[in-house]
């Protein structure tokens, strides 16, 4: 029985996802006609959702406990477990259902206007609410059959809102590309389910956790299939290269449908890594592979992003890049890292695709632009030597050596390269030694900040994770320097394409890579010709 505390809470995020339920029903039953009002209680929904998660958060920093609470359980046959109406409490639970409802909320107000005078305005929020409320659901469950099934209500629901535009050939095309993704990720992760509650005889995570925690010697074969199905979803669910097609291509459907996908559903990779970490963090080789995956993806991206001319695209291309180093993190072990990082980048992503509009206003705007030029051999070797002794500085001061998680100096190095591109910059920009100081001194604090945050997210959720994973073989510290000589080749190349654009071989090179390394192309075909797109009538729409 839990605490009156915990039964408050409880009651808190109970209600968060049953509201947006509730709200989704109503709005399914209620006339077209009355699509302002649908859109001013969806709005009032969605604020009372994000203050009763909000709400939850606090009491739980007070003086909350984690715990699992089931109303509600139907056994399946033989040993696997029972599907349970579950709910699992902890700091990743409540910090995930705080972040998803204030993005809801957000894309909730601004959609309200920017779909006024749609025809379709109350239908949209209709299967806003019905996706706001699976992913909510997701987060809190606390049966894996359970969470399997919000997975699937997810998709399902966001697939609407891809459609919204139906006249669209793009829009249904990527739609239809999401779809078949999603299928077989949702096929994957419940194979992997049913692979865990057979091994361990439970579909409960808290329960999961427990066995996992008292399992000694090597993890059992189903669990590693488990783990490799996991990372699976995972990937597909992030838009991983070279799966990542859909994701670009998305960019028809409304503006506030693009801020809630990138901001928050293709963040379920990471979260479903993050959820099944008690495995995982057991499973080597799939984190490896996962990892791999990610550094991949970070790579191409990297590459491709600046060949793009359209902010919708290179945004998608970055969400596909930030998903990758995500999943790196996760692959590392460095769970708590890998939640700020989702935190940070959902309320990022959340403001750059609903203020993309005016980003063609600031291009167009009247500024002073110093002239560009390249960086000598000195100021390359100034600039490294400074970022990497400060990077190395600011990480020893909070415990992050080589001896004592060298994941985590791996991630180091990527600050540094980050503090690089800023002084850089400074560089190319010639504006004086003072600007230079000013930006030595930023990077400085961007570093500190960088691992003040970790600090502070590894406290809040650390009984939330399992121990942090050592790395010791030699196939995982290969794997480490991998992935620093990957960012700093990045680095490399990004501040010299102004050289490199006179070869003729990069030339050529970039228009591979503005058309995505064609890797889309054979799947788009095949969607194209099993599933051809039929012509629907064009209805004048407000814009994208």
């Amino acid at each position: 029985m839990p605490s009156n505390l915990n039964f408050i809470i409880l009651m808190l995020i109970s209600g968060v996802p049953l509201l947006l339920w509730a709200m989704g029903l109503f709005g399914s039953v209620l006339p077209g006609e009355h699509a302002r009002l649908m859109a001013r209680l969806s709005n009032g929904a969605a604020g009372l959702a994000f203050i009763c998660a909000a709400f939850a958060a606090l009491l739980y920093a007070v003086g909350g406990k984690a715990l699992s609470v089931t109303p509600f359980s139907f056994a399946l046959p033989g040993e696997i477990g029972a599907l349970a109406l579950s709910i699992y409490i902890n700091a990743v639970t409540l910090v995930m259902l705080a972040l998803v409802s204030f993005v809801g909320f957000v894309v909730s107000r601004y959609a309200r206007n920017y779909l006024q005078g749609e025809k379709h305005q109350g239908r949209f929020y209709t299967w806003l609410n019905f996706t706001l409320a699976s992913i909510l659901t997701l987060i809190v469950s606390g049966n894996m059959l359970m969470f399997v099934l919000a997975w699937v209500a997810t998709s399902v629901c966001l697939h609407h809102l891809l459609m919204f535009y139906p006249e669209r050939a793009g829009a249904v095309l990527a739609a239809r590309k999401k779809f078949i993704v999603s299928r077989v990720g949702e096929v994957s992760l419940l194979i992997a389910v049913l692979l865990i509650g057979s091994t361990l005889h439970t579909m409960e995570f808290e329960t999961v956790f427990h066995a996992m925690a008292a399992m000694t010697g090597p993890l059992p074969v189903a669990l590693q299939w488990a783990s490799g199905l996991i990372v699976l979803a995972a990937v597909l669910q992030s838009a991983q290269f070279p799966t990542q097609g859909w994701l670009i291509q998305v960019m028809e459907a409304p503006t506030p449908v693009s801020a809630l996908l990138h901001a928050g559903i293709v963040n379920g990779g990471a979260f479903l890594i993050i959820r099944m970490s008690p495995i995982m963090s057991q499973a080597i080789t799939a984190s490896d592979v996962l990892a791999i995956i990610g550094l991949v993806t970070i790579a191409a991206a990297g590459l491709v992003m600046p060949t793009q001319t359209s902010i919708k695209v290179f945004l998608a291309w970055t969400t596909t890049a930030q998903m990758g180093f995500m999943l790196l993190e996760c692959g590392l072990g460095v769970y708590s890292l890998a939640m700020l990082h989702l935190v940070a980048h959902s309320l990022y992503k959340a403001h750059a695709f609903l203020s993309s509009g005016s980003g063609v206003d600031i291009l167009r705007a009247p500024a002073v632009r110093p002239a560009q030029s390249t960086p000598s051999f000195w100021q390359w070797i100034v600039v490294l030597a400074f970022a990497t002794l400060t990077t190395i500085g600011i990480g020893a001061a909070f415990g992050v050596t080589a001896d004592h998680e060298p994941a985590l100096l791996a991630l180091g190095a990527i600050v540094a390269v980050a503090l690089s591109q800023l002084l850089l910059h400074s560089f190319k920009a010639g504006m004086g030694a003072a600007f230079i100081a000013r930006a030595a001194i930023l990077s400085a604090l961007v570093g500190t900040a960088y691992f003040s945050l970790h600090a502070a997210f590894h406290f809040m959720l650390a009984t939330s994770f399992p121990a942090v994973r050592l790395i010791n073989s030699p196939a995982q510290f290969a794997l480490i320097g991998l992935v620093m000589l990957v960012f700093f080749a990045i680095l490399l190349i990004q501040q010299n394409l102004p050289n490199l654009a006179k070869y003729p071989s990069a030339r050529r090179a970039y228009v591979h890579l503005s058309n995505g390394l064609y890797v889309d192309i054979p799947f788009s075909r095949l969607v194209q010709r099993l599933w051809p797109i039929q012509a629907v009538p064009y209805a004048q729409p407000k814009g994208v």
